[in-house]
């Protein structure tokens, strides 16, 4: 019986404008309700998922919520308090020297994410979009010295984002190249190329979370699409593509949706496969 649902926000629970499909907001609002946890894993910050939380109807208990490709897992409290119950950053100097390697052009948009901040320097004008569409708050960066950051929350990630994905790739090869050792490289959304401290990952922090819970990986679902989102499919007692998913993760998962994320996949899972 599956306990605890890990879910993908992104072209997985959220449609491609970053609403939510009501089929979906009444499914998790059942699977909740029936004793459940609904978990976003996602890459971006805890803070950027409450409204989410709001719309899904989960702010009337504890909820949490994985972060950062498995960076933080925050407990978020119906009042609005917010606890950090596991963090696993990367350092400054790490990441000046992703930040660094990752300029490969002028036109390369990059975000750095602090535990509670999100700063992106030379964005993109659909990269603002994007954030505005999903009610992403951050901050813009006129300059490239991250000096700065030695006086903020510990740095979670790194990533960039362009829309050529021959230049996402000549990024990851230059900083794995460089700092392969120490990182973890990922693609998510057909627009980032994202880097965690290695051995970070939704998967590992995903499980984390379920033996605070108390739950066991065979009662643990995962839900995504995207190559940031092979690691909580593998980890998962249940790994779970939706249909729009990258061939590389429907390759790996156990369960396989016929609807996309614009069709409520995630009340497809939820009502078809949960206690079946």
């Amino acid at each position: 019986m599956i306990q605890l649902i890990l879910s993908d926000l992104d072209e997985t629970l959220l449609n491609d404008n970053g609403s939510i499909n009501k089929k979906n907001i009444t499914a998790v609002q059942a699977f909740v309700n029936n004793g459940g946890y609904f978990v976003p894993n996602t890459g971006r910050s805890y803070k950027s998922v409450f409204g989410t939380l709001n719309e899904l109807g989960l702010n009337k208990a504890t909820q949490y919520v994985v972060s950062y490709n498995g960076g933080a897992i925050a407990a978020i409290e119906p009042d609005g308090g917010e606890k950090i119950i596991a963090q696993h950053g990367m350092t400054l100097e790490l990441a000046e020297k992703i930040f660094t390697l990752g300029q490969v052009q002028s036109d390369v948009d990059t975000h750095i994410y602090t535990l509670d901040k999100l700063f992106i320097y030379n964005i993109s004008p659909a990269d603002k979009q994007y954030m505005q569409d999903r009610h992403v708050p951050y901050t813009e960066l006129d300059s490239d010295d991250l000096s700065f950051l030695k006086d903020e929350a510990p740095i979670m990630k790194v990533i960039f984002e362009h829309h050529e994905p021959s230049v996402r790739e000549r990024i990851g090869e230059v900083v794995t190249d460089n700092v392969g050792d120490d990182v973890l490289l990922t693609f998510s959304s057909d627009r980032y190329v994202e880097f965690n401290p290695k051995g970070v990952d939704k998967g590992s922090t995903g499980l984390e979370l379920a033996r605070i819970l108390g739950i066991s990986r065979d009662e643990t679902a995962a839900l995504g699409d995207s190559l940031n989102d092979a690691a909580q499919i593998k980890a998962a007692g249940v790994g779970v593509a939706v249909a729009n998913a990258k061939p590389e993760i429907k390759a790996i998962a156990d369960v396989i949706l016929n609807t996309t994320n614009n069709e409520a996949a995630v009340a497809d899972f939820i009502e078809n496969y949960v206690g079946k």
